[in-house]
């Protein structure tokens, strides 16, 4: 990522909290090693200061604490509803990290969260277990960056690295890395691997100035993915969310035309679309800390608990985009 010490760490991380029983882990350790000036304080549980009532997310967005912890259950979720499996029959996700160095206006973190505080857990090695166990049993398809961005992060973690090496000797295991940073250079030098996907979300360059906060643009983005792709990864493209701004219909055309021109669009594994969507409660969440977004300020419509466009409108928007996608890409690569 793009100047992350200079832009990121020098306003944020000034205090790492730490639960007492994660001290002397190893990747505690390694982790410290990059906020020498930090203050470190001991705590018993995160959740005394990740789970506080009567938190600002938008205040502490400004400046971030770094928590370290030990995950102790929810170690493997299944997939949601909302997301797409892309056809895997044994879908699921695992979150080793909880909050994300960006600040994207739509985030659903937000509303989830009650803090913006960054939380590690650094005991991926029992994450790596649950994994196992499961894969006695099927195939595995994993998600392992919903709820953060862990190659935006991997300077201070290596947790991207040791998922990949994990992956490396698990072929029955299928790994999706979800992503908007530009930090491809964190991992070139690991050989790429047939069962692991690398997923980054495209928006226009517009969007990404307004909405997404801290991210790379555009241009960096697809600097990263021509880099992976060079090296033989699977790589995957998300137009998702697709968000119903002025000029929408416009900004997403050119936004297509140049990825595809940008990027060997035939070295492309597939490519998913979708729309802005968000659990009912997280957005009642996310209206109240972004009261003058005006993203959040759409008429929503809920359907099962899940807000979205209407119907009308979401139809308008993934079907022109789908139709500009399929000018550069096989409708069998294409998930909608």
């Amino acid at each position: 990522m793009q100047n992350l010490k200079s832009n990121l760490w020098n306003s944020d991380f000034s205090h790492i909290y730490i639960e007492k029983n994660a001290i002397n882990h190893p990747n505690t350790i390694k982790i410290l090693e990059h906020f020498k000036n930090s203050t470190v304080v001991k705590i018993d549980y995160y959740k005394e200061m990740f789970s506080r009532s009567n938190q600002s997310f938008r205040s502490q967005k400004q400046s971030r604490k770094l928590i370290l912890a030990i995950k102790k259950d929810g170690l493997i979720y299944e997939g949601a509803e909302v997301c797409e499996d892309f056809g895997n029959e044994h879908f699921y996700y695992t979150s080793s990290m909880m909050n994300c160095i960006y600040d994207c206006e739509y985030c659903y973190l937000q509303g989830m969260y009650p803090s913006a505080n960054i939380v590690v857990f650094v005991n991926i090695e029992d994450i790596f277990n649950e994994v196992e166990k499961l894969l006695k049993k099927h195939p595995v398809y994993l998600c392992i960056s919903y709820d953060t961005d862990l190659l935006a992060f991997e300077g201070v973690t290596l947790f991207t690295t040791l998922w990949m090496e994990f992956a490396k000797n698990h072929p029955n295991l299928k790994l999706e890395l979800r992503t908007k940073s530009a930090n491809f250079d964190a991992i070139k030098d690991i050989k790429c691997l047939d069962n692991t996907i690398l997923a980054w979300t495209i928006s226009p360059d517009n969007v990404i100035s307004k909405y997404e906060w801290k991210t790379p643009s555009l241009e960096l983005r697809l600097k990263s993915i021509k880099q992976a792709i060079q090296k033989g990864w699977n790589v995957r493209i998300c137009f998702d969310p697709l968000l119903y701004i002025r000029d929408w219909k416009k900004q997403y055309s050119l936004c297509v035309e140049h990825t595809f021109k940008e990027l060997p669009y035939d070295k492309i594994l597939d490519v998913s679309i979708g729309v802005f969507r968000v659990a009912k409660d997280y957005l009642k969440k996310m209206e109240k800390e972004r009261i003058y977004s005006p993203i959040l300020a759409y008429p929503f419509e809920c359907t099962n608990g899940v807000c979205s466009y209407s119907k009308k409108h979401a139809e308008q928007m993934i079907d022109f985009v789908y139709k500009e996608v399929c000018k550069f890409i096989p409708k069998e690569k294409i998930y909608i």
